[in-house]
C-alpha cells in the first residue's frame, strides 16, 4: 500500500511509551494527551494485497472510500465495501486482503484513552459528514485549533451497525471462495452458476452444495445479499434507485426493489438522502 499519514506529535505516538524528564517533552505530552488518536493513514490498496495475521494493543478502525476489502477478525470474515468501515479492538488478532483496489483510511487510537468502548469488532457506515471530518483530521496540523471539536464530532458520528444489518458469510472451499471474492469485488457480474462451475472446474451440483453448506444460502440468494450490501452505500450517497440497480447487476429496477425488500424489509428509497 502507498500510505500518506498524518501522525500526531511524537509524544502522542512514541513518548507515551517512554519516560522523559524534559520540560519540553512534558509540555508536549500534556498537549498530546488531550487526543486519543495516534495516527491517521490514508492508503492506496492494491488488488490481491494481503495483511498477514497479527495483533497490537492499540484499537483501530479501517474505512474504505473506494476499495473493497475483506477483514478477518477473531476468526470471522468481514466485508468492507466502499462507504463502510470496520472497528478492531486492541489485542485481537486480525488479517485482511484487498478484493478490489482503491482508497482506504486507517485510524489508530491510544490503548488507554479511546472513548469508543466497543469491546467486539463492529462494522459502521461512513456518511458524507463523517467522511469529510476524517479527511479534515487527516489534512490539518496536529495542533490545529479545530482538532478537538472535529474529533469529538467524529466519535459522536461513529455508530456500530445494528445486528440485523446485512452480513455476508463467505465459503471456505477454495472453489466457492474464488467465486465469492469475485462477486464481492464485482457484484454486477451476471454469470450464473453453470458458467462459474466451468470457471473453477467444479460441477454445478458441487458448487450448489458448497454455497448452501458454508454460507447457509443458495447461490442465487447469497449473490442477492452481496448485491444489496453493495447497493446500500450507493443509495446513501445519492445514486438513484435505477442507476444503483444497474450498477449491482439488475437489468430491471423492479427486480432490484423486490430483492432489496426481501433482504432488508425496506424499499431502496428508504436509504436515499433526505432533502434538506
Amino acid at each position: 500500500m502507498r500510505a500518506e499519514a498524518n501522525q500526531y506529535p511524537e509524544p502522542a505516538n512514541q513518548a507515551w511509551r517512554t519516560a522523559s524528564g524534559s520540560a519540553e517533552k512534558s509540555r508536549a505530552a500534556g498537549t498530546a494527551a488531550a487526543s486519543p488518536i495516534l495516527c491517521i493513514d490514508r492508503d492506496t490498496a492494491r488488488d490481491r494485497e494481503l495483511l498477514r495475521l497479527h495483533s497490537h494493543p492499540e484499537p483501530m478502525l479501517t474505512w474504505s472510500s473506494s476499495a473493497t476489502l475483506l477483514g478477518t477478525v477473531a476468526g470471522r470474515d468481514w466485508l468492507i465495501p466502499p462507504g463502510y468501515g470496520l472497528w478492531v479492538p486492541g489485542g485481537i488478532e486480525h488479517s485482511g486482503s484487498v478484493l478490489h483496489a482503491g482508497e482506504m483510511v486507517t485510524i489508530s487510537f491510544s490503548a488507554g484513552h479511546c472513548p469508543l468502548a466497543w469491546a467486539e469488532p463492529a462494522s459502521f457506515a461512513v456518511g458524507s459528514l463523517l467522511r469529510e471530518i476524517i479527511a479534515h483530521l487527516h489534512d490539518i496540523a496536529p495542533g490545529d485549533h479545530s482538532r478537538p471539536a472535529a474529533e469529538a464530532l467524529m466519535f459522536e458520528l461513529l455508530t456500530p451497525l445494528p445486528a440485523h444489518h446485512i452480513n455476508v458469510a463467505l465459503p471456505a472451499d477454495p472453489r466457492a471462495r474464488a467465486i465469492a471474492e469475485r462477486l464481492l469485488a464485482h457484484p454486477a457480474d451476471r454469470r450464473e452458476l453453470a458458467a462459474w462451475a466451468e470457471h473453477v472446474h467444479a460441477s454445478v451440483r458441487t458448487l450448489s452444495r458448497l454455497f448452501r453448506a458454508e454460507t447457509g444460502l443458495a447461490f442465487a440468494d447469497w449473490r442477492a445479499q452481496v448485491r444489496i450490501r453493495a447497493a446500500i452505500p450507493m443509495l446513501a450517497g445519492g445514486t438513484s434507485v435505477s442507476a444503483t440497480a444497474r450498477a449491482v447487476g439488475y437489468r430491471k429496477p423492479s427486480a432490484f426493489i423486490a430483492a432489496f425488500r426481501r433482504s432488508t424489509g425496506h424499499t431502496p428509497g428508504t436509504y436515499l438522502p433526505r432533502p434538506r
